[in-house]
């Protein structure tokens, strides 16, 4: 993934803080190119509690697959994830701004711009209050209602350059369940060691027999975006890698 100082790559974690001091010293120059700076943000009390959930740092993509399956076995979901949706935030240059994380190499108000991130959005099926919000690596409430991550963590008004745009990957949660795969390749260094531990069970192996497939998520490009929610809406569902849309899309998608 991308060198740059500001970038957290999900594969050199382990040098965070050497980053983050390369980070603080282009801090003012970034901040301003990238975010209006002094946006207000509330501090609120978690409905629940992201300790009680499997979480392995820098695995993003598989805490979000062990979530989705726990939400199911809580029932705080629907038995057959048919509520849940994953959602990867990257773009073509796999830099994305993103508020409220938890990294130690964050910067004012948990601002951090990563190579990709994933969250699992809960659409509410029966068409009453807004959709919510997973995210592990967020401060914010867990979950939180998608109106609040879109004004806090998102915060979309406060881009302005074009290269730090995001785009998102909707996959349907019984899609990701049954096709997503990794052997961890991409947390491995030329040297063989891992960048970053990994998680303790076994990897994750699609039931088609994938054994990796993290990039087919990860990969954006502007023109594949969809820009008709009725027809993301319909396709999302039966779509292996989902559906790819814009800040709006993703909006409208979940309204």
């Amino acid at each position: 993934m991308s060198g740059h100082n500001k970038v957290q790559s999900r594969h050199t974690e382990r040098q965070r803080d050497r980053e983050k001091q390369g980070a603080m010293d282009g801090e003012s120059s970034l901040v301003q190119e990238v975010l209006d700076v002094g946006l207000p943000s509330s501090l609120t009390s978690p409905k629940e509690s992201a300790i009680d959930y499997i979480y392995t740092a820098c695995y993003c993509e598989e805490n979000v697959y062990m979530l989705c399956k726990r939400l199911c076995q809580l029932g705080l979901a629907m038995p057959d994830a048919s509520d849940l949706f994953v959602v990867f935030i990257s773009n073509s240059n796999c830099k994305v701004p993103l508020w409220r994380q938890k990294s130690k190499s964050s910067l004012e108000e948990g601002f951090c711009i990563w190579d990709y991130h994933v969250i699992c959005i809960q659409k509410n099926l029966k068409g009453k209050g807004s959709a919510q919000v997973w995210d592990l690596d967020s401060t914010l409430p867990f979950p939180t209602s998608l109106d609040q991550y879109v004004s806090e963590a998102l915060r979309p008004w406060a881009i302005w350059d074009a290269k730090f745009f995001r785009l998102y990957r909707v996959v349907a949660v019984p899609m990701y369940l049954q096709y997503f795969a990794s052997d961890r390749r991409h947390m491995k260094g030329e040297d063989g060691d891992w960048s970053a531990p990994p998680p303790l069970y076994d990897c994750i192996v699609g039931e088609d027999g994938a054994i990796h497939n993290l990039e087919e998520y990860i990969r954006m490009k502007d023109e594949q975006v969809l820009g008709d929610s009725k027809e993301a809406l319909m396709q999302v569902t039966n779509r292996k890698f989902g559906v790819l849309l814009s800040e709006d899309g993703l909006q409208h998608l979940f309204a």
